[in-house]
């Protein structure tokens, strides 16, 4: 009996002891770093590493494609698919594992559970698995950059100077040009319309979902189409080319940060009788010039957003704390 109280005294003083030490210290968050101007970014290493891959034998029998995510701190993310990039071959397939990395000096060591697939060096990855061909770096563009307007459309911003037609409109002055900035509201107002944005997300590989390059476009100022850097993500209703809670993209076509990206857009606003609404609003996409949602019907606004009314209203570029641009933005009014 004796014997058996010493052992849960010795037992009692073991736990007291290890109540009293200090538990350890919970990992220092990263800095969250928010880059916007091209010039800040030419000696980082991991913003070159970034982007999206793709490769194919000489006698185009078979095929490759990845994006290459930056997470900070030298740690990468690979998401492979077969075939060709999103957007580009109908046939293309993420897999369904993701494969890490770290960069050591100018290259990146991919591994999969605990073994080395890759190495992502000189523009390109190159690994036994992906046959005998690498995956060089490639850079796309929208195929709608740069977008002329039609006539009769309004120029909301083309230029320095086009910030006065925002209500609360703020010049950016990067290195490589005079942009929208976030937080303001077009006087124009609009019901039915045809619209070209042009947007570019900043460089922030220490920060995650909702804090990761984020900002929305919204028509009427009710309806919000997600801007948020997703490059690599599923493409989720509150991702890029998301509408906000109510329709995913049908396929996610978020370039990497710092690539000027595009949403063309038709929007048939709701119908009302009196203050009844009749008829739900409808939109049609296009993000990068790929259609990503095809006439889908809005049955409420969004959050963010004004309540829905038979009035027009502006268009809103949200504020949501991240260093978002925005360029060459017009509207056709039908």
């Amino acid at each position: 009996m004796l014997r058996l109280s010493l052992a849960l005294l010795c037992s009692a003083g073991v736990l007291a002891a290890l109540a009293q030490e200090p538990k350890p210290a919970k990992p220092k968050a990263a800095e969250r770093v928010a880059i916007n101007d091209p010039a800040k970014l030419v000696d980082d290493k991991d913003f070159a590493l970034q982007g999206e891959y793709f490769g194919e034998k000489a006698d185009k029998s078979d095929r490759g494609s990845g994006q290459l995510i930056a997470l900070g701190e030298g740690k990468f993310r690979l998401k492979a698919f077969d075939k060709g990039l999103p957007g580009v071959d109908p046939h293309s397939k993420a897999h369904d594992f993701d494969i890490t990395g770290e960069r050591v000096g100018d290259t990146v060591e991919l591994k999969g559970k605990g073994q080395l697939m890759a190495t992502v060096k000189g523009g390109a990855i190159v690994s036994p698995e992906a046959g005998d061909y690498p995956l060089k770096k490639v850079a796309r563009t929208s195929p709608t950059v740069g977008a002329k307007p039609p006539a009769g459309a309004d120029v909301l911003f083309g230029a320095a100077g086009d910030e006065t037609n925002w209500d609360g409109g703020k010049l950016v002055k990067l290195s490589d040009g005079e942009f929208l900035g976030v937080g303001c509201k077009s006087k124009k107002t609009y019901g039915d319309f045809t619209a070209h944005v042009e947007f570019r997300l900043p460089w922030m590989p220490n920060s995650r979902g909702q804090g990761r390059g984020n900002s929305g476009f919204y028509p009427q100022d009710r309806y919000e189409v997600q801007v948020l850097d997703s490059f690599g993500l599923k493409g989720e209703n509150n991702e890029c080319g998301g509408i906000y809670t109510i329709a995913k993209p049908s396929i996610n076509m978020c370039l990497p940060p710092m690539a000027w990206q595009t949403y063309d857009i038709d929007f048939t606003a709701a119908k009302f009788d009196g203050s009844k609404k009749t008829t739900n609003a409808r939109i049609t996409v296009k993000h990068n010039g790929v259609t990503i949602h095809d006439n889908v019907e809005l049955p409420k606004a969004t959050g963010g957003g004004q309540v829905e009314g038979p009035t027009p209203g502006p268009f809103q570029l949200q504020n949501h704390g991240d260093p978002v641009v925005y360029r060459n933005i017009w509207a056709l009014a039908r």
